[in-house]
């Protein structure tokens, strides 16, 4: 689903895991394991007002996205802000990611909103294309212990 408001734009997301509430929570926050889906490691120590960063699982270990934890409330809900690292000192870059995670009968539910993304943005552009093939991989990683390539391109017609 996709919302513009003015000029800023937001997206939501749902999925639902043959998981815990608890293990979809520790994905998204231990570095170890979000790693193994999502390529890169979200780094912090979860507490409201710490920093957090996004950095790339490879040999170069580059920090790609930076923000602060707003809200956290395991296993069921974490709000942390979000914007590239080389835009960090710009407070007019930062969009902010909400991930609602429930017990939902034998599974987990997790709908994760990212609003306040400049509409038209390169930013706006990437979350288009970056949250369903994460949460995807998030998925397939939990169900079946293999992630999948969330940097595959579309092959060429």
């Amino acid at each position: 689903m996709t919302t513009q408001i003015g000029t800023t734009t937001s997206f939501a997301y749902t999925t639902y895991v043959l998981s815990t509430p608890q293990k979809v929570f520790e994905a998204i926050t231990k570095a170890d394991i979000a790693r193994r889906y999502w390529g890169h490691e979200n780094v912090s120590d979860w507490k409201p007002g710490s920093k957090w960063e996004h950095i790339r699982a490879n040999d170069e270990r580059t920090v790609e996205l930076v923000g602060q934890v707003i809200e956290v409330s395991p296993p069921s809900r974490l709000v942390i802000s979000w914007a590239n690292a080389s835009q960090a000192s710009d407070p007019a870059s930062y969009s902010r990611v909400t991930f609602e995670i429930e017990e939902y009968e034998s599974m987990a539910r997790l709908i994760v909103t990212h609003d306040g993304l400049k509409a038209g943005s390169g930013m706006e552009n990437g979350i288009k294309k970056g949250w369903p093939i994460v949460l995807s991989s998030l998925k397939s990683f939990l169900e079946t212990g293999r992630s999948i390539d969330v940097f595959a391109k579309p092959k060429a017609a």
